[in-house]
């Protein structure tokens, strides 16, 4: 069987499964995307892209077209949530593009989305493909979708997110876990932000109990925002996003820094998320149907990993299927886990642990965590081992690493 006869069915066509298709292709192998979805749209408002991802897409051709709707963060801050006191200033490009190889990028999904789907080409994309089962037969797959369509396929890539019906069929029940945090996001325009110091920045504000992220996106100076608080547990909706009235953003928030609380009510406020996370799996296949990005590793986003994530284990995935060669699939699937389990449990591990150090209580240890976070040598420390790592030439686990702290 030639590369160009196999037929990779992927469901999803988000971040992970069209960066694989991208990834497929530079290796001569085509596949079909199926999205549930009538029209392409991500969840969220915009996303961070690090290095270990955004080298990739410099190697695919694709620099140019994310320049022009991208911002590229100069610094990560460090600050007093209360005081608004600089606890560590690093400064980010040129200096993170020559240390780690690739730039760091905030982008809004939307746009993001565009760029990967054009170079996709939407004639690869299935809108309107919610599935709805998986037969698995010696030779085949077959896919059944809500709309009726059934389709055949040699290999499925599960890339369907945080919420996978792919890893629902695969392991016969649903593993999400609360993580105990939950949060309030929103993209607030530049003209309202006048309070803000160092806007062109990616900024953390922590405090005991919650914490605020935000950074650039596009060319206007507008800030993504995530506001993430221990509350409530246990999560009380079987959904994962639940209403919210305006001023609740403020319960825990309303004397901190000025600049925060003018960030956090800027936009109006209707939901609140909740910040979930799934266990690691001791296998990421089952016969022929295989899983990426959150199917295979749901993440909270503390360490703004998610979508990172997934384009590592597309290109890892794409240059297995390659080099193993249409007949062997089976080995390009052990190898694509091999390379890849031990990966994202450490980074799993670290995106939990983060909230716990971001949210300590004043005392000893939030000065030293302070001390640390004012370190460029200890925070670089505790990114080189995420953002210096080139999924397709080096082996898991060579670099060593763990917590922010």
């Amino acid at each position: 069987m030639k590369q160009n006869d196999l037929k990779i069915a992927i469901v999803g066509a988000g971040i992970g499964g069209l960066t694989l298709a991208l990834a497929l292709r530079e290796h001569g192998i085509d596949a079909q995307l199926y999205e549930q979805t009538d029209e392409l749209r991500e969840v969220g408002a915009a996303v961070a892209l690090s290095a270990n991802a955004t080298r990739f897409y410099d190697r695919m051709g694709l620099r140019a077209a994310f320049e022009k709707v991208c911002a590229e963060v100069p610094a990560l801050v460090y600050r007093d949530g209360r005081s608004g006191e600089v606890i560590g200033h690093h400064r980010g490009a040129p200096d993170y593009r020559g240390q780690f190889g690739g730039s760091y990028w905030g982008v809004h999904r939307a746009d993001l989305q565009a760029i990967l789907s054009s170079a996709v080409g939407l004639d690869r994309i299935k809108l309107g493909h919610r599935l709805v089962e998986l037969t698995q037969n010696a030779d085949r797959v077959e896919l059944t979708f809500q709309n009726g369509e059934r389709v055949e396929a040699d290999l499925v890539i599960g890339a369907d997110g945080a919420r996978s019906l792919t890893r629902r069929w695969m392991l016969g029940y649903d593993d999400v876990l609360y993580s105990g945090c939950s949060g309030f996001r929103g993209v607030v325009p530049a003209e309202l932000m006048d309070l803000l110091p160092d806007p062109e920045t990616i900024q953390f504000w922590v405090g005991p109990g919650g914490h605020l992220l935000h950074y650039p996106i596009g060319d206007k100076g507008d800030q993504n925002f995530l506001l993430v608080e221990r509350h409530p547990s246990p999560w009380p909706s079987r959904d994962w996003v639940m209403p919210a009235s305006e001023g609740e953003q403020l319960r825990l928030f309303k004397d901190w820094h000025p600049a925060v609380v003018q960030m956090i009510t800027a936009v109006p406020i209707s939901q609140r998320w909740g910040l979930f996370h799934r266990p690691p799996l001791g296998r990421w296949s089952k016969g022929r149907v295989t899983l990426i990005g959150d199917a295979a590793h749901a993440l909270v986003p503390h360490h703004g990993q998610g979508a990172n994530q997934s384009i590592e284990d597309a290109v890892v995935l794409a240059d297995q299927l390659a080099k193993a060669g249409a007949g062997n699939w089976r080995a390009a699937q052990e190898a694509y886990e091999r390379l890849r389990r031990g990966r994202t449990r450490k980074v799993q591990y670290a995106s939990i642990s983060t909230a716990d150090v971001l949210h300590l209580p004043d005392g000893p240890a939030a000065s030293e965590r302070n001390a640390r976070l004012g370190s460029r040598e200890r925070v670089l420390h505790h990114l080189d081992w995420i953002h210096d790592f080139d999924a397709l030439s080096q082996e898991p686990n060579e670099r060593q690493g763990g917590t922010w702290l």
